[in-house]
């Protein structure tokens, strides 16, 4: 893995890579140029999310089993955030093992943020490929417990935080709208659709049409503190 302290890495994720090739592409920024290379580094973000997503629900699910839905729901989308995920990656260093263009390395601010915040779930995408779910969760249950020992109340809820984020930058409040609900009465499934005065928009699924609401409210801010970028 040339460019790379492969073997230094190996020892923080606490995983030997069979193909180090996945490490090499989650951790090689798209600024240093090449489809190809972007190509497979979106993707291992893509799966990085999930993974994440799944492993905090398990953890939090295990944690507070007196909590309902909406309380876990609101601790998830604090801690599956690119703030959260970017903290991670400063931690431990992850920022020396990114192979990036001089101009992107030289940046800060929030597009740090997001260089760091993608490459963790790049990294997470890559350790599930390469050695299955348990290398993968053990990463996050080890990284991401501290900050979940660090909030002793669910923050702000994925809507709360979107009518905030508009209303910091002087929009109305965004509008929800149930798009299709299907499946049978015992197991419905909700499709809603957020919109956003600046002409921004998500759809999501839930099992009601509170998490449908959620899960778009969390989905359209992530898109649009990307954007923000």
């Amino acid at each position: 893995m040339p460019g790379l302290p492969h073997t230094n890495l190996d020892e923080l994720v606490r995983h030997t890579f069979a193909a180090p090739e996945l490490l090499q592409a989650a951790l090689t920024h798209p600024s240093t140029g090449g489809k190809e290379s972007r190509h497979q580094y979106e993707r291992l973000e893509f799966l990085g999310d999930r993974v994440l997503a799944l492993s905090i629900a398990e953890l939090l699910y295990k944690r507070f089993p007196e909590e309902d839905e909406g309380a876990l729901s609101k601790r998830l989308v604090g801690l599956v955030r690119r703030e959260a995920l970017a903290e991670v990656a400063e931690n431990i260093g992850l920022a020396r093992h990114i192979n990036a263009a001089t101009s992107a390395r030289a940046d800060s601010g929030r597009a740090r943020e997001s260089m760091l915040a993608d490459a963790c779930e790049g990294l997470l995408g890559a350790l599930y490929l390469d050695g299955g779910l348990e290398p993968a969760r053990a990463f996050v249950h080890r990284h991401w417990e501290p900050l979940l020992d660090a909030a002793t109340k669910p923050p702000h809820d994925a809507k709360t935080s979107l009518q905030e984020w508009l209303q910091g930058r002087g929009l109305s409040l965004p509008t929800y709208q149930i798009v299709s609900r299907e499946g049978p009465a015992h197991a419905p499934v909700f499709t809603v659709e957020v919109s956003a005065e600046n002409g921004h928009s998500a759809t999501a699924d839930g099992s009601n049409k509170r998490a449908a609401e959620q899960a778009a409210a969390a989905r359209l801010l992530a898109a649009l503190e990307t954007i923000d970028d």
